[in-house]
């Protein structure tokens, strides 16, 4: 869903900068300003995309969770457990001490398939529990 959003704004803001023109209200508009119309869409749709980064990756030994702008790889030594709290957008990792860290790849609106992510997470962090 991200990709096609982020060429929709290339698309619509580099039309609007095209069609950019004098208009009756008295505003000029140069190149500078169709060029800067454009370039703000690409970094719009740059921005957009990093919604399509986020990544749970996992074995017996420990979980990596790539998130928005952050990347992080615990033991799951360090995890207490794999927790999906009502109301939540994503899953997340209980850590000590009251902390927890998001899980942004799994979400909510994923129904079904972020159930199955969260089962298969809780069973790999059972299995390394138990085979310490």
């Amino acid at each position: 869903m991200t990709v096609p959003c982020a060429i929709a704004l290339v698309v619509v803001f580099t039309v609007v900068g095209v069609l950019l023109r004098d208009s009756d209200t008295g505003a000029n508009f140069y190149l500078a300003d169709q060029i800067a119309m454009v370039v703000i869409g690409v970094i719009l749709a740059g921005l957009t995309l990093l919604w399509a980064v986020p990544r749970v990756r996992a074995d017996t030994s420990g979980i990596e969770v790539r998130n928005v702008l952050t990347k992080r790889t615990f033991a799951w030594s360090e995890v207490l457990s794999v927790s999906f709290p009502d109301g939540a957008s994503w899953a997340r990792l209980e850590l000590p001490d009251d902390e927890y860290h998001a899980v942004m790849a799994v979400q909510a609106v994923d129904r079904q398939h972020a159930v199955d992510a969260v089962r298969a997470l809780r069973r790999l962090h059972k299995q390394a529990r138990e085979s310490r």
